[in-house]
């Protein structure tokens, strides 16, 4: 799904992948709050869910050999177990020949719980190298950006 939101650092309207997902009792650690590795899971079923099940739904072809070559997370506050769904918003912040940078949160309403960004780089399977996004791989990214 895609949804404006506002980026207060570029104040102009970025376009937002959403991914809604329910905090599992198995996600949670011994302290009480969701464990720092379950993170990475929820960034990995967001981009998922932007690249290769939406394209699916909408009936255009999904991205593939795509790899991560970097992952940051910034933890803000402690996510618990609740009834209440959370989301990964994703977006684009650059976006080079070979590979492109995703930012994220993990928020509701009133919280951001996680910032986060992932340095994404477009790769040939069968030849085991990078290779350069197609026109399709850059206007999915472009409508992100």
């Amino acid at each position: 799904m895609v949804q404006p939101a506002l980026d207060t650092d570029r104040r102009e309207e970025v376009r937002r992948h959403i991914h809604e997902f329910q905090v599992r009792f198995g996600d949670i650690d011994v302290l009480g709050h969701v464990n720092n590795c379950r993170y990475l899971t929820y960034l990995e079923d967001a981009r998922v869910s932007m690249f290769r099940l939406d394209p699916l739904r909408q009936g255009t072809a999904p991205l593939k050999g795509l790899v991560v070559a970097r992952h940051e997370i910034d933890y803000k506050r402690p996510l618990l177990l609740r009834p209440d769904p959370v989301r990964v918003e994703t977006w684009v912040t650059e976006l080079r020949a070979a590979s492109f940078t995703l930012a994220y949160e993990i928020r509701d309403d009133e919280h951001v719980y996680v910032g986060a960004s992932s340095v994404i780089v477009a790769y040939d399977l069968e030849n085991t190298r990078a290779r350069r996004l197609d026109e399709d791989e850059i206007a999915l990214l472009e409508a992100y950006r």
